[in-house]
Order: structure tokens, then C-alpha cells, then sequence
């Protein structure tokens, strides 16, 4: 299944087990905020602080795996042609725009406003919402803790692939942000494809999940 998520526009699915999810950057340079659930009870969710904890890094990349606030798998990066994504630089909301660009940012749209959009035909609410992962945006950590949100590593294109290891429930804000770098100044469509398992030949051992792994890039 291909989806297509416009510009700055929200997307939710549910991802089964052994499926996989795969989000292309199709214009290059577009942050896609992402925030994830067990289908099953979403009190289960992603957790940034285990995730980063367990792996010794705040970026990710392949073989980074999603954990949740219980420790517990939630997904598996299987491929990546960026090889660093932000774990840290939170999602944009009304609030955040005012405080860094100024008070006419108030009415333009923003990532938390799709989260709470999409989250609604779920049944969740704000106090759902937790740190979300930023697929493709550039957030460098200078040595004395500084960060930044600058030009993305990403080109037309490029994807990268998740591994459902449970049914989770996965939301999406494909980023309205104008005032900083993370889309170029200009939002763009990505493209969501979500694949069935390939099929285990008889008499073949089942794939192992992954565990959790340090990458490359900035240590937490």
C-alpha cells in the first residue's frame, strides 16, 4: 500500500507485525515527525528517552530500534540512505513558533496540530502526544550541549525502512515548518509504503529481531 502525504498534511496507519513501513523524502530535504503506538493499548508508546538510553545515541539510523515506554520493542530501522535522524528537536507547535519567530507565526499551521487532528480518531488527546522521532531533520549537537536545526542530509528520493516487530499504530505530521531549514523554507510530499513480510522459504529459520544497537553519530 502507497500513500502520498501532501504537504504538511497528517497520516496515521495501523503497521502489523512483520510488516514494514517505508518513508521517502520525495522531493528532498522534508522532515516527516513521527510519533508511535501499540495498536493494541496505546498507554504503550514510544519512548525517546529508552530509545536513546538503550542505544548510546540520540540519532538513528539502520539497526536502531523504537523502544517504548515499558522497554519493549515497538520498530526496527532495517534500511536507511540518510544514515542520521533526529531524535531530540521535538515536534513544532503554535507555542514554539511564537517564542522563536515571533507572534505572526501564531496562526500558521503546525505539527502538533496534526498530531492532535490524526490522534483524535484514536481516541488520543494532547496528554498522548510524547517526544516524537524527526525522519530527515538535521539537528547537530555541538560539544557543549548547543543544537541547532539546519540544512537536512536528505535528497529527492532517498527512504528509509521500518520493521513492525507488533502491531503498532503509527502517526504522522509530514512538517509545515517555514521559519527554520528542516523543509527548505517550502514543504513537500512524501510518499508512506507499507509492505507484507516476504514469505519464509520451507524449512528456513525466521528472522531474529534486531537488538539494540549503537550507531554512528553523536552520543547522547
Amino acid at each position: 500500500m502507497k500513500t502520498v502525504v501532501p504537504a504538511r498534511a497528517a497520516w496515521s496507519a495501523v503497521v502489523r507485525t512483520g510488516q514494514t513501513l517505508t518513508v521517502t523524502d520525495l522531493h528532498g530535504n522534508q522532515a516527516v515527525d513521527f510519533l508511535l503506538y501499540d495498536a493494541h493499548d496505546t498507554s504503550v508508546r514510544y519512548s525517546a528517552p529508552d530509545t536513546v538510553h538503550a542505544q548510546g545515541n540520540i540519532f538513528l539510523t539502520t539497526g536502531s530500534v523504537l523502544l517504548s515506554n515499558e522497554h519493549t520493542l515497538l520498530m526496527t530501522v532495517v534500511s536507511d540512505d540518510v544514515g542520521r535522524h533526529d531524535t531530540v528537536g521535538g515536534a513544532c507547535s503554535k507555542e514554539s513558533n511564537t517564542l522563536r519567530y515571533g507572534h505572526h507565526t501564531w496562526a500558521q499551521h503546525a505539527c502538533v496540530d496534526n498530531f492532535l487532528a490524526e490522534g483524535a480518531r484514536y481516541g488520543l488527546g494532547k496528554r498522548d502526544l510524547v517526544s516524537n522521532i524527526n525522519w530527515y531533520m538535521n539537528v547537530p549537537v555541538e560539544p557543549d550541549g548547543t543544537l541547532g536545526i539546519v540544512d537536512g542530509l536528505s535528497a529527492p528520493g532517498l527512504s528509509l525502512t521500518l520493521r513492525a516487530e507488533r502491531d503498532v499504530l503509527v502517526l504522522v505530521s509530514n512538517c509545515p515548518q517555514i521559519n527554520n531549514p528542516c523543509n527548505g523554507f517550502e514543504p513537500t510530499a512524501v510518499q508512506m509504503t507499507i509492505e507484507d513480510p516476504e514469505p519464509t522459504a520451507p524449512g528456513t529459520a525466521g528472522a531474529t529481531t534486531a537488538a539494540p544497537t549503537t550507531t554512528e553519530g553523536g552520543a547522547a
